[in-house]
């Protein structure tokens, strides 16, 4: 699986929330990360919660597909940031 985004995109996430699109692909190594669908309005979004080190991240992006050229599924990360308390708790509980 292969993970895409903007390079404007990157830099105004690392900007506005200390975290690089590249890093939060790390999400994805944590076998308890929860994965659920956004309820934004563009649809094919999901929302992904798990920990990169010792800090819980939220990570919105599209689902993987299998792109016509592409030797594996494509994803694309379209923001991330530190999870809200709320997301944080979540994210425990759905481990336990």
């Amino acid at each position: 699986m292969r993970w895409i985004w903007d390079p404007n995109k990157n830099a105004a996430n690392r900007a506005k929330h200390r975290l690089s699109l590249a890093t939060a692909v790390r999400v994805f190594d944590d076998p308890l990360h929860l994965s659920a669908p956004d309820p934004h309005p563009d649809g094919d979004r999901w929302q992904t919660v798990g920990l990169i080190g010792h800090v819980v991240v939220l990570v919105v992006h599209t689902w993987p597909d299998d792109i016509v050229g592409e030797d594996e599924p494509v994803g694309r990360i379209i923001t991330a940031r530190k999870a809200t308390a709320h997301e944080r708790r979540a994210y425990e509980e759905g481990r336990s």
